[in-house]
């Protein structure tokens, strides 16, 4: 992993990654429980990926669709 991020990105080559997609529609969903297992593939990717836990996810653009993972940003 990544300890610290560069000054200057020239040299920098991105990795590309495929991973599967889904077709189901998230915006009604309102717990990780709710998301199709390749949404949650999906974000474990990237947490593996930058090193952190991802607490918010959100599935629409109303406040309503955010989906809180840990319970310490409930209070959000």
């Amino acid at each position: 992993g990544t300890e610290e991020f560069p000054g200057t990105l020239v040299g920098a080559e991105p990795v590309y990654e495929e991973l599967p997609g889904w077709e189901e529609d998230l915006s009604a969903c309102s717990s990780f429980d709710e998301l199709p297992s390749t949404c949650l593939a999906y974000i474990s990717r990237i947490e593996q990926l930058v090193g952190v836990p991802i607490d918010l996810v959100s599935v629409g653009p109303e406040r309503h669709q955010t989906i809180v993972r840990r319970g310490h940003l409930c209070g959000l």
